[in-house]
């Protein structure tokens, strides 16, 4: 239950994330981008799964190298046949202080974001909160840092013997299962994505650009939140389909 639960969660974020760039890559005005990303929908939605999954554990990562020949990152991050080994977060005393200072911190930006919405739709000035934003996230959390002397450290793996010990391990199961939904569901959401887009109508667009606003925030602000209503059905559906997969 709980490998079911792990693997379904990291692998909607994952399709959700790279479902959401390829679908909108795949309209791209680029020809060359949105031919790669045609590609790439084409050939991993009408792959079945199951043959994902094993192209992914035997040609890819059972190819890997013995621990002895891992290829590293430094002495961070380590690949080889017995699995990807990465730093391990290690809590110290005031880490909880921390995290409470930092989950102020988001508080006070999400008020920041409500006054300076209400603020635009009062007056139609648009306020920059980004930088403000940042700073009161980083600065009491830089300061909270120093003041209880650090406390989070990281936990690195090391060869020991045959194999490596200490840090986190992915073994190859997880890593190959989690590549395959993800590769394989976001190539379905990319569709979803695309034809969500195309629903708005195109002087919703047209308007944007009147307006004088850039086609990043034509994209976040007019056409994405309309398309939503149309991709969210089917993308629950894929949702569901991939946690029943990961069975």
């Amino acid at each position: 239950m709980l490998n079911t639960i792990l693997i379904s969660v990291l692998g909607i974020i994952c399709a959700t994330v790279l479902g959401f760039l390829v679908g909108i890559a795949r309209l791209s005005t680029n020809w060359l981008i949105a031919k790669l990303a045609a590609i790439y929908i084409e050939i991993f939605r009408n792959l079945p799964l199951l043959l994902q999954v094993f192209f992914w554990y035997f040609a890819v990562l059972r190819s890997l190298p013995l621990p002895r020949n891992s290829l590293q990152m430094g002495d961070w991050f380590f690949l080889n046949i017995r699995g990807i080994y990465i730093p391990r977060p290690v809590p110290e005393q005031g880490f909880v202080l921390l995290g409470i200072i930092f989950l102020l911190s988001i508080a006070g930006v999400c008020a920041l974001k409500i006054w300076a919405r209400k603020h635009q739709e009062k007056t139609g000035i648009e306020l920059p909160t980004l930088r403000t934003s940042l700073a009161i996230v980083i600065i009491p959390s830089t300061i909270t840092w120093f003041a209880t002397g650090g406390p989070l450290h990281w936990e690195l793996s090391s060869l020991q013997g045959f194999n490596f010990k200490g840090g986190l391990t992915v073994i190859p199961e997880l890593a190959a299962l989690l590549l395959a939904l993800t590769v394989y569901t976001s190539s379905l959401i990319a569709e979803i994505v695309r034809s969500g887009i195309l629903s708005v109508n195109h002087a919703q667009t047209e308007a944007a650009r009147a307006l004088g606003l850039p086609q990043r925030k034509i994209l976040r602000l007019v056409i994405i939140p309309q398309a939503l209503r149309v991709m969210i059905p089917q993308m629950t559906s894929q949702y569901l389909n991939l946690v029943k997969n990961s069975s």
